[in-house]
């Protein structure tokens, strides 16, 4: 598969010769489901080749639907960091104090990225049922992604369409159709959310990409809910967009979709 050197080298160079120290982050992996061994290297490598970042691991060796990750129980897990990215599998972790635990650097303006089965995570009320009241424990995980989905469809390619191609994370990216993957359906999509690309897999079709502004605090969080194969996880595509999503969460990315100067691809 061949991508153009012009659209990297346009999405990620960097524009300064003196670069900040870059961005710190911490990726969240582990649970049911995935491939999280082979994928959280193939993320952190991806990430720390595109961007100025520095990918620190969390990650548990934990197949069930509730992973015993080290942050859970512990609200200031994230203390340090300038992002989080939330790519872990925690279906059946359902304790709202825990998840209220999980999302409390969030609520108090920590930027975050979610990936894939992130959407299916912490579903602490009756997740099958479309979220009426906000504010409740039943709400709690699906308002800071301004999404929610109870499910997905067969593995089968998906055509993804950028319907917002003036957003900074989606210019210079192109639609493309994805190897076998999961649809993930659409329950509902909250007013602080904003859609970017949606995706059919036959005759069904889903927003796959979207930006939330959480809390009172306006938090941004940058969405996908593609990413269940490791083939997806390493397309070029795929890694471009994760990027861009960490450049527009942490504000480092301009109108134009270039990464603020330092913050793209570090000089060797």
């Amino acid at each position: 598969m061949r991508f153009t050197a012009a659209l990297l080298a346009f999405t990620f160079a960097s524009a300064s010769a003196a670069e900040p120290a870059g961005l710190k982050l911490m990726l969240i992996t582990g649970g049911c489901c995935h491939d999280y061994k082979t994928q959280k290297d193939i993320l952190k490598q991806g990430l720390e080749e595109r961007i100025n970042v520095r990918v620190d691991q969390i990650y548990v060796d934990d197949g069930s639907t509730r992973p015993p990750l080290p942050i859970h129980g512990n609200p200031d897990y994230a203390a340090g960091y300038d992002l989080v990215i939330h790519d872990q599998c925690a279906a059946d972790i359902s304790d709202p104090a825990i998840v209220r635990g999980v999302l409390k650097p969030h609520l108090e303006g920590l930027p975050a990225v979610a990936l894939h089965c992130a959407m299916h995570s912490y579903r602490s009320g009756d997740f099958q049922r479309k979220v009426e009241t906000l504010g409740g424990d039943g709400s709690l995980w699906f308002e800071f992604l301004g999404l929610q989905s109870s499910g997905h469809g067969p593995q089968q390619p998906i055509d993804i369409s950028f319907t917002d191609k003036r957003h900074p994370a989606t210019r210079g990216l192109k639609d493309w159709t994805t190897i076998q993957e999961e649809l993930y359906n659409n329950v509902r999509l909250f007013d602080s959310a904003r859609p970017l690309a949606t995706g059919t897999q036959g005759n069904a079709n889903a927003v796959v990409i979207w930006t939330n502004l959480y809390g009172p605090k306006k938090t941004r969080v940058f969405c996908t809910t593609l990413g269940h194969n490791n083939e997806t996880v390493k397309d070029a595509r795929y890694l471009d967009l994760v990027a861009k999503g960490v450049l527009w969460a942490t504000g480092k990315l301009s109108e134009d979709g270039r990464p603020l100067p330092g913050y793209g691809r570090r000089k060797k």
